[in-house]
């Protein structure tokens, strides 16, 4: 009896909890919807805000792998994650970066994307990067980063987490200058918006409650 209550709390989720199955796909769904708004963002030559941006700007000057360069500008953000938001954010956001690094080295290989137009790039990646974040939110995990950042002022202060970061993603997206034309820029800048509004409009802490 006592294995069997062990296993319905790791797949059963109530109204305030989410369980660890529940988890467990949420981050993987999440982060799989996050590799596909890359790909796009990608394919179209753009770049994006937060900590994937600083990730697209160190890999288009570097030419090292997107994976590596995301994987390695997030390092500093866990420790602030730990501190103000707790261990089991860390971990989620941890293994949810490592999912997304992974899989954008492995997703080139099975999905080929010969053209995508700036503008329809920067709609579409910027609508599928946000629902996936917005699965690793509601599964208090994040891509780090800014991401982190932002979870906690919402939490601290009550200020929207796409607003905040929608901000954040204005600064490292005026660096795109320097490796990119002014059109692409432009573009880019339309996918960040499109991508904070979707998570300013849907992230409500009143309207999910789950944790």
């Amino acid at each position: 009896m006592a294995e069997k209550a062990a296993l319905a709390g790791l797949v059963n989720s109530s109204s305030d909890r989410h369980s660890l199955f529940d988890d467990a796909q949420g981050l993987v769904a999440g982060s799989m919807l996050a590799v596909l708004g890359v790909s796009l963002l990608s394919s179209a030559g753009l770049l994006a805000g937060g900590t994937a941006g600083m990730a697209f700007l160190l890999h288009y000057a570097t030419g090292w792998s997107f994976g590596l360069c995301f994987f390695a500008v997030n390092l500093p953000f866990y420790y602030l994650a730990f501190r103000r938001l707790g261990p089991a954010f860390t971990v989620k956001t941890f293994v949810a970066i490592a999912l997304t690094s992974v899989l954008s080295e492995i997703a080139p290989r099975f999905i080929g994307l010969s053209h995508v137009d700036p503008v329809a790039g920067a709609l579409f990646g910027g609508l599928v990067i946000g629902a996936g974040m917005l699965a690793l939110f509601r599964h208090r995990a994040s891509l780090g980063g800014i991401g982190i950042l932002a979870l906690y002022i919402q939490d601290r202060f009550g200020w929207r987490a796409g607003f905040v970061q929608l901000g954040f993603d204005g600064l490292v997206l005026a660096l795109s200058f320097f490796v990119a034309s002014p059109f692409i820029v432009a573009c880019s800048v339309l996918g960040a918006v499109v991508l904070n509004l979707t998570l300013a409009i849907n992230h409500r802490k009143d309207r999910y409650i789950a944790m």
